[in-house]
C-alpha cells in the first residue's frame, strides 16, 4: 500500500524532517560509513559508497510505492542532514520506525524529537493498529531514545535479526495508537 511524505513537513521548530534530495550525497557517506550507524543499521553496505548513496536516494518514489518513508533529519534554521529516520508498513495495521543520528549530533534529542513527530503523524493519518520498533541489545541508546518517546519496551527477541551473518538479539518496542509519543 503506497505513503506519501508527510504534508505538511514534520517539523517542531528545532528540527524539520524532509525527502532526502541528491545534496545530501556526501553526508549520507560520510555518516553510514560511520562506525556505530553502520554497526545496528541494516541493510548499509559496507563500505558505503557514492553509488550507494545515489541508488539508496533515487529510489525514494518505490519506496513510497512499497508503504515506506525515509526521511532526513535536519535543523529547522538549516535543513542540514543531522540523521535519518523511517517508516515502514510490514503488515495490515502495522508499520515499524527506525532511525539514526550522525556522530556529532548525538547527544542533542534529535531522535527522539524526530520519532515524536513521525509517530504523531503516523497514528494520526495512517490506519495504524501498531507502531513498532526494535534496537539491538547492545545499543541503549536507541533503547533510551524509544523510552523516552514514549515507545512500551515490550521484551528481548532472542535471534530476532541477521547481521551481516550473526543473528541477535533486539529489544522490540511499540506505540499503540491510544499511548502519547
Amino acid at each position: 500500500m503506497p505513503i506519501a511524505y508527510p504534508d505538511p513537513p514534520l517539523t517542531d521548530g528545532a528540527i524539520a524532517l524532509r525527502p532526502w534530495s541528491m545534496q545530501d550525497v556526501p553526508e549520507a557517506v560520510r555518516c553510514c560509513n560511520e562506525e556505530q550507524i553502520r554497526r545496528f543499521i541494516l541493510p548499509l553496505p559496507i563500505p558505503y559508497t557514492q553509488d550507494d548513496a545515489i541508488a539508496f536516494i533515487g529510489a525514494a518514489q518505490q519506496r513510497l510505492d512499497d508503504g515506506s518513508v525515509t526521511l532526513v533529519i535536519g535543523d529547522a534554521a538549516d535543513a542540514a542532514l543531522r540523521g535519518s529516520i523511517g517508516l515502514r508498513k510490514i503488515a495490515p495495521g502495522i508499520a515499524q520506525t527506525g532511525y539514526w543520528v550522525a556522530p556529532e549530533a548525538r547527544g542533542r534529542g534529535l531522535a527522539g524529537k524526530a520519532l515524536v513527530l513521525v509517530s504523531r503523524w503516523a497514528l494520526a493519518t495512517l490506519p495504524l493498529i501498531r507502531l513498532q520498533l526494535f534496537t539491538d541489545v547492545d545499543n541503549p541508546a536507541s533503547m533510551r531514545v524509544a523510552e523516552r518517546a514514549g515507545f512500551a519496551r515490550e521484551g528481548t527477541l532472542r535471534n530476532w535479526y541477521d547481521l551481516r551473518g550473526e543473528r541477535r538479539d533486539a529489544v522490540m518496542y511499540s506505540l499503540l495508537p491510544g499511548d502519547r509519543p
